[in-house]
C-alpha cells in the first residue's frame, strides 16, 4: 500500500474502540463479556495463529491452543492486567500467548475434555489454508506475528471501507475501485476505471484519491485503536510498513 504513514490531512484523534472491547471483556455482564472477547477473537486471532504454527506446532495444536488461549483470557483473568496506559494492545496479546504456551498449555490440555467454558468459533480450516500459501515461511515466529498483525488491521481497513461504500448504496463501485488501493499512481488506468464508473476520466481520478485518502484515514484510526494513550502512531506506522516488508 501506498504512503499509509503519511496523511497529513487525518484526524489526530480517534475513538479507542479496540481497547473498549478489552475493558468490555473484563465486566460483570457476562453475555456482554463474552460478546466482546469474540469481538477481540475475530479481528485479531489469526495473527496469533500465525505465530503459533511458526513456533512448530501441529496445525490441530494450533488450532487448539489459539482457541483455548481466548477462552482463558477470561477465565484467568488475564485481561484484567491490560491496560491502554501500559502498552500497545499488540504487545499485551502476544505476551500473554507466550505465557501461555510456556506455563499453561499442557494444564490445559490435560482439563480441556473435562468441561469448562465452550471453545470459540474460529474457522481455523481457512487459517490454514492461509497459513500455507503464505510465502514469508523464512521469517521468525515474532517477525510473522508483526506481520499478520499488519495484514490484520489491513483486512479490517478493507472491510469497512466496503461496508461504506455498502452504506452509501455503491457496492459495484468499490469493486471497481479497490484494485487502485494496490497500484502505484502511475499504473491506474484512470480511462478504463471511468467507463467501468460510467463517468469522465476526471471524476474517476478524484474518485480513487478519496477512496486512497479514505482508506488512509481508516488504517491509521485501526492502528491507532490498538495503541496506548501517547504512543507515537506514528512509529508504529513505521514499524507495521517494516513488518509488512519483510519476506
Amino acid at each position: 500500500m501506498n504512503n499509509l504513514s503519511s496523511s497529513s490531512e487525518a484526524p489526530r484523534i480517534f475513538p479507542h474502540t479496540r481497547w473498549s472491547l478489552v475493558v468490555a471483556a473484563t465486566g460483570k455482564d457476562a453475555p456482554e463479556s463474552a460478546a466482546a472477547l469474540e469481538a477481540l477473537c475475530r479481528a485479531y486471532w489469526y495473527p496469533l495463529y500465525a505465530y503459533v504454527r511458526r513456533c512448530g506446532q501441529s496445525p490441530p495444536d494450533a488450532q487448539d491452543l489459539t482457541q483455548e488461549f481466548f477462552c482463558r483470557l477470561l477465565d484467568k483473568h488475564w485481561l484484567d492486567s491490560a491496560d491502554r496506559d501500559k502498552g500497545k494492545l499488540r504487545t499485551f496479546l502476544i505476551a500473554a500467548l507466550k505465557h501461555f504456551m510456556s506455563n499453561e498449555w499442557r494444564r490445559a490440555s490435560a482439563q480441556r475434555r473435562g468441561g469448562g467454558r465452550a471453545p470459540l468459533r474460529l474457522d481455523t480450516s481457512i487459517a490454514e489454508s492461509r497459513y500455507a500459501a503464505d510465502q514469508s515461511s523464512t521469517l521468525a515466529a515474532d517477525e510473522t506475528f508483526d506481520r499478520h498483525w499488519a495484514l490484520t488491521l489491513l483486512d479490517l481497513t478493507l472491510n469497512r471501507l466496503e461496508a461504506e461504500f455498502a452504506a452509501a448504496a455503491k457496492p459495484v463501485d468499490f469493486e471497481t475501485l479497490k484494485s487502485c488501493l494496490m497500484a502505484g499512481r502511475g499504473a491506474i488506468d484512470y480511462a478504463a476505471v471511468a467507463r467501468r464508473l460510467g463517468v469522465n476520466e476526471g471524476a474517476a481520478r478524484v474518485a480513487v484519491h478519496r477512496l486512497r485518502k479514505r482508506f488512509r484515514d481508516i488504517y491509521r484510526e485501526e492502528l491507532s485503536q490498538t495503541l496506548a494513550d501517547g504512543d507515537d502512531l506514528e512509529a508504529e506506522l513505521q514499524q507495521m510498513a517494516a513488518a509488512l516488508a519483510r519476506k
